[in-house]
């Protein structure tokens, strides 16, 4: 008998086997633990007490201990996490603000005069005391929680001394006189306890308001208030240059950049809505000092600021210097006022200024002379596109002047000294491109020039890195300076050759845009406007020829911007000629000429292609006029219209292989799809087009390098011709038409196939067969009798079957896609009897069911289509 222990003593004993297995585990778990961290490979990263930068550093934390081996830190000791205590100390001191805002607001009444400032006095006068004690025990989460209890404290007793003591005095001037002492007040305790984050921002908060809310409570005009605005960012620039903390620099730097802003608007609107010159001073007075202002802080300022100030600076010296002249001009001169006046910053390249800062002037000056380049936007865009109207009235008559050709009604009035602001910026880049070394010299010192305190020495000096100033260029890098057109310098600049090629040709753009603006605001005759308008092409393409021959400056930036401009122009100027029909004459035969004179002589590339393509677009605009002159309908001055490309098939066959040749031939092609698109209307028209143009194509199918396009190209086209001519006289029997072409077609492709049996199948075989089967395929689908199909189909299964015998390919593919055409046709009927049977569902669920088979056997399918691409690549 087997024994069996009494309850209590079988639950004592599993009590111990489980106590066991516990401790067991545990040391399972630690030994595993212990072999993981073994058997894992060293981190990467430098571990605690390793720094890659240093060497001999003394250990922290033990003061004259021994230096440590290179590159030892010791291990930084983990920080308690305190944002359960800053939640804490956040809501404990706004629920401490509501409270002593509630008592002032509500229980203000309650109390005497007595008992209200001795409480008020007294919590205010604790908050500000008890951040010193807890400062002193370590806590300044919590001095910092107080200190804010206090800020808003103090303006409560603020409210609370204008509401009793003083009730009767101007809440403005009041608020001014409370934000000085406050402030004041502020900044001499947040510079006692300099532990604080708070007290200074704070100051920095309540001094922005004293002089802007007395000039507004004395009832002072704009420009007063603009002086108390600027004032207030001078003093907020000396903070952010020389403040304590952190939080009060950048605080400064915010409430200046916007009263800085607010005073350059009010001296900006100021000297803009001046009734005159003596009325601009005054603003410009305020707007000069804002500028030296902003140029002082960019002499200490780090780069981004330094740059921004002398942005600033600029756009506000202009502002001032240019609104006395402009105040005294009519309004549509004023911009050129202001275009003078943003010239003059651009002396600051020989000025003593920090380079950072006079980078900063010269970008406001760009900045106003782009601003008044872009009011010359809407007259060139009316200028250049208005002519697009006449496209809807060709040859109605000529116009009286160049504005009314154009169509716009822009009032012109006000747009009088837009040629000249274009004309003058133009003359200036000019200059730059002619005198570019000079420039360069004369910049040189800009370019050189340090910033203070960035480490390098000045300008001549050793140490500053640059050839010039004494010290080693850096590995790899040129000792030529970046705007005399050497190697790009450590960070990347651009090249002298560049921004001379720039300049060049902003230059040439703008004299383009001064002279044909120049033409719209003195509304000139409409034939010296468009005698103009082609004398600025001739001169562009000059320009171009001439750059581009030369290469004399080392940038292709003039040549091909004067290139493009030229072929803007060219269309422009052709759309104005179109209200005349000799002013269309005279002048798409001046382009014509232009541009192949141009190709004559432009040296070898683009530029020779583009000027050949667009002497081709002339031509062809020439021989569609000839037809309208000669009183000829569309299809009738079709055939007209491929003169050109005549001449551009003999152009390539004398020009071989000329780089030029496949462009210009390319074009006249697009000429030929002209023809085509005219003859469209009339069937018989379409038919001679279309042979005309298959013998244009047999022509360039004659040069072995265009033959393997040109032929078949030539041959779908006369038989497409054929169809046409077939199908325009109404031919029910197309068969005793296309039939004797067949056989002799036939017959001499099966010697050509027996003289050269690797000729292509198509080559041999593919014209003769589609003459004839593809026109009584059209005519089968439109014959409501049974023979012909049958007949058809049983020629296209013979071929079909010839084909797959003989491998040819042709024979293969021309048949059998007749053969199931034809095929088609004779099951139309019954399949669109089916289909209207069958339930409307039953066809999606079959194109369904469709689908989900082939995408089943997919790759199956695929290597299919790859073996029959195979065997017919195969067929000759």
């Amino acid at each position: 008998m087997e024994h069996v222990p009494p309850p209590a003593e079988e639950l004592a004993r599993l009590d111990r086997e489980l106590a066991e297995l516990d401790a067991r585990r545990a040391q399972l778990l630690t030994r595993r633990a212990w072999l993981l961290a073994a058997l894992r490979p060293p981190a990467p990263t430098a571990a605690p007490g390793w720094n890659p930068s240093g060497w001999g550093a003394p250990a922290a934390g033990r003061p004259g201990a021994p230096a440590q081996p290179w590159g030892y830190v010791p291990p930084k000791q983990p920080s308690a996490p305190r944002s359960a205590q800053n939640v804490l100390l956040t809501l404990g001191g706004l629920l401490l603000t509501v409270a002593a805002i509630a008592f002032t607001l509500v229980s203000w009444g309650s109390m005497g005069i007595g008992g209200r400032s001795a409480v008020l006095a007294a919590v205010t006068v604790g908050a500000l005391a008890a951040p010193v004690v807890l400062l002193r025990r370590g806590l300044t989460a919590t001095a910092e929680a107080l200190a804010a209890l206090a800020l808003v404290l103090t303006l409560l007793d603020a409210y609370a001394v204008h509401a009793v003591a003083a009730p009767d005095t101007d809440g403005l001037g009041f608020t001014a006189v409370a934000a000085a002492v406050l402030a004041a007040l502020w900044t001499a305790y947040g510079l006692a306890l300099g532990k604080l984050h708070l007290p200074l921002p704070a100051a920095v908060v309540l001094a922005q308001w004293p002089l802007l809310f007395g000039a507004w409570a004395a009832g002072a005009p704009a420009l007063v208030v603009g002086w108390a605005l600027l004032a207030t960012a001078v003093l907020d620039g000396a903070i952010a240059l020389w403040g304590k903390g952190t939080g009060a620099r950048v605080t400064a730097c915010l409430g200046g950049s916007v009263m800085a802003f607010s005073a350059l608007m009010v001296g900006l609107t100021l000297s803009v809505t001046a009734s005159g010159p003596l009325g601009a001073l005054a603003p410009g007075v305020l707007l000069l000092t804002a500028a030296a202002a902003a140029l002082a802080g960019a002499w200490r300022a780090p780069r981004g600021f330094a740059r921004a100030g002398g942005v600033v600076a600029g756009l506000a010296v202009v502002a001032a210097v240019g609104g006395v002249p402009a105040a005294a001009v009519p309004e549509g001169w004023r911009v050129l006022a202001y275009l003078l006046a943003g010239l003059a910053p651009a002396a600051v390249v020989r000025a003593r200024l920090p380079r950072n800062a006079a980078i900063g002037v010269l970008v406001a000056s760009a900045a106003v002379v782009a601003g008044a380049l872009v009011g010359a936007l809407p007259g060139l865009a009316a200028v250049l596109l208005g002519p697009v109207t006449l496209l809807s009235d060709v040859w109605s008559g000529s116009p009286e002047g160049f504005r009314s050709a154009v169509g716009s009604t822009l009032p012109w009035s006000e747009l009088a000294a837009t040629p000249v602001v274009l004309a003058l910026v133009a003359g200036l880049l000019g200059a730059a491109y002619r005198w570019w070394p000079s420039l360069a010299r004369i910049a040189a010192p800009l370019i050189a020039r340090e910033e203070p305190g960035s480490g390098a020495g000045p300008a001549g000096a050793p140490g500053t890195g640059t050839p010039e100033a004494g010290g080693a260029a850096a590995p790899g890098v040129s000792g030529a300076p970046w705007y005399a057109g050497g190697a790009p310098a450590a960070r990347r600049r651009p090249s002298g050759a560049a921004l001379r090629g720039a300049a060049g040709a902003g230059a040439a753009v703008l004299g383009w845009g001064a002279l044909l603006l120049s033409g719209a605001v003195l509304d000139v005759p409409y034939a010296v406007a468009v005698a103009g308008e082609t004398l600025l092409v001739a001169g562009l393409l000059a320009l171009a020829v001439r750059g581009a021959g030369s290469g004399r400056d080392g940038s292709a930036a003039v040549p091909v911007t004067a290139l493009v401009v030229a072929l803007a122009a060219a269309v422009s100027t052709g759309l104005l000629s179109l209200a005349s029909e000799g002013a269309s004459y005279a002048v798409f035969g001046a382009l014509t000429a232009l541009f192949a004179g141009a190709a004559v002589r432009a040296g070898a590339g683009v530029p020779r292609a583009v000027f050949a393509v667009a002497a081709t677009v002339g031509g062809t605009v020439l021989s569609g006029f000839a037809g309208r002159s000669l009183g000829l309908a569309p299809h009738e001055a079709a055939p007209l219209v491929l003169l050109v490309p005549a001449l551009t098939v003999l152009f390539g066959a004398r020009l071989r292989r000329n780089p030029v040749a496949l462009p210009v031939e390319l074009t006249g092609a697009l000429g030929a799809l002209v023809a085509v698109a005219l003859a469209v209307p009339d069937a018989p028209f379409l038919a001679l087009v279309l042979a005309l143009c298959g013998v244009l194509a047999a022509g360039a199918a004659v040069r072995p390098e265009r033959r393997p396009v040109a032929g078949y190209l030539a041959a779908a086209l006369f038989v497409l011709a054929t169809w046409v001519r077939l199908a325009a006289s109404e031919v029910s029997f197309p068969e005793a038409y296309t039939l004797p072409v067949t056989v002799p077609a036939l017959v001499v492709g099966f010697l050509r196939r027996r003289k050269d049996p690797g000729a292509s199948s198509w080559t041999a075989y593919g014209p003769g067969l589609a003459a004839t089967l593809l026109p009584s395929l059209a005519v089968a689908w439109t014959d409501p009798d049974w023979q012909r199909p049958l007949l058809l189909g049983v020629a296209a299964l013979v071929i079909t079957l010839l084909g797959a015998r003989y491998r040819l390919q042709a024979l293969l593919l021309l048949g059998g896609a007749v053969l199931a055409l034809d095929g088609l046709h004779e099951l139309a009927p019954y399949v669109v009897q089916v289909a209207g049977a069958l339930p409307r569902w039953l066809p999606p669920a079959l194109a369904g069911l469709l689908l989900l088979v082939v995408g089943a056997t997919y790759e199956q399918r695929l290597r299919d289509a790859r073996r029959l691409k195979d065997a017919l690549g195969r067929m000759r």
